[in-house]
């Protein structure tokens, strides 16, 4: 195990922070994994922790057949906001900017270089593409912030990866995952052995976030070169590991020998791994979710619990004012599974309060709530 520390620029007098990246085994192929990048999410922290003690078992054994990089810690900015002791992890309390947003968007930064370059093999097209890319991160004008330098950092490891998982998790929740459209006939392993009950996809979310500008790039190029065969050599995938606090040990083991089985099938692990033991779960398009806010202020009570499926008309949840003893029911406007709700059991007008993924687009635009 090879372990990289990277100081970062413009920390507070009397202060430091680093970033640190932990590399194991050798080879052309390359997976990336990160956690914590929305710094109060914790399930991602655990199971990395696990991911990194059985890594450096199986190169000790020998087994790995790749390079698999792995950030336990990805936001140390988001980590050490901590307001009356409420963890405010989700956005930079300087900016106010989502930590998940905003990467740098390369497809037309690296298509810029590349005409005229590419040829008829694939393979050599993709490692071109792959050097231009780190070509293009590495002389960028310097970073205007923290925040900016964490984005590049992390994703200059990422952009030369096979695969890339982003481990996150919402606030009450089932295991999730986001990806792009074109990508989800090699990920329904991933979600067979972790145990995603929905895969949400979509090709532009909006926002640009970590999982789409490791992907989507590769898609744009392949459309702006159709002439050359450009593959989608970048399998980035969001990993929504339950909720906030399913940070116990047997479910994160569980998550970390999944994605170690899913790694050994994508020829980066060696040796012989069970089959997943949950069955493949549905792909629905991210257009479908359906978010439930609060009608008025109240403390709300929910109705249904993630994992339900729910029919159109059925009640969800409800906000209940005790002082006019005003009640109000939220019903689901599409039929599909309740795979997120808020942690928070008071709320007002327009608080997100529940998501319902449906077969069926509802939605356009900028599909990301921030």
């Amino acid at each position: 195990m090879e372990r990289i520390d990277y100081a970062l620029p413009w920390s507070h007098l009397g202060s430091d922070r680093s970033i640190s990246v932990f590399r194991f085994g050798r080879g052309v192929r390359k997976a990336y994994i990160q956690a914590n990048l929305h710094a109060d999410e914790f399930p991602g922290m655990r199971t990395a922790w696990e991911l990194k003690k059985r890594l450096a078992e199986l190169e000790e054994r020998g087994l790995l057949k790749g390079i698999i990089e792995l950030v336990p810690v990805a936001n140390p900015l988001g980590l050490g906001q901590l307001i009356l002791g409420n963890h405010q992890g989700r956005f930079d309390a300087g900016s106010g900017k989502n930590f998940n947003r905003d990467f740098v968007e390369l497809s037309e930064l690296v298509a810029s270089q590349l005409d005229g370059h590419l040829g008829s093999d694939p393979n050599a097209n993709v490692q071109l593409i792959r050097r231009t890319m780190s070509n293009v991160l590495a002389n960028l004008p310097p970073a205007s912030s923290q925040l900016q330098h964490v984005q590049r950092l992390l994703l200059s490891h990422a952009c030369s990866s096979d695969v890339v998982l982003d481990l996150h998790c919402d606030a009450e929740a089932v295991v999730h995952m986001y990806a792009l459209p074109q990508l989800w006939p090699k990920l329904t392993s991933l979600a067979a052995h972790i145990g995603s009950q929905v895969g949400l996809l979509v090709e532009v979310a909006g926002g640009n976030s970590f999982e789409e500008s490791c992907s989507l790039p590769w898609l744009k190029l392949s459309r702006m070169f159709p002439q050359v065969p450009v593959p989608l050599a970048c399998v980035a995938v969001t990993v929504e590991l339950g909720g906030q606090a399913d940070t116990g040990c047997i479910e994160n083991k569980a998550h970390a020998e999944g994605i170690l089985a899913f790694l050994a099938e994508q020829d980066l692990i060696g040796g012989d791994w069970p089959d997943a033991i949950h069955p493949p779960c549905e792909a629905m398009p991210l257009e479908g979710v359906e978010l439930l806010f609060a009608p008025h202020p109240g403390v709300v009570s929910f109705i249904r619990k993630p994992g339900d499926w729910i029919e159109i008309g059925d009640e969800v949840l409800e906000v209940i004012d005790p002082l006019s003893d005003r009640v109000g029911t939220v019903c689901a406007g599409t039929s599909g599974l309740l795979f997120a709700i808020a942690r928070q059991r008071y709320a007002q007008p327009g608080f997100l309060l529940a998501k319902v993924a449906g077969r069926e687009e509802l939605r356009g635009g900028n599909l990301l709530n921030d």
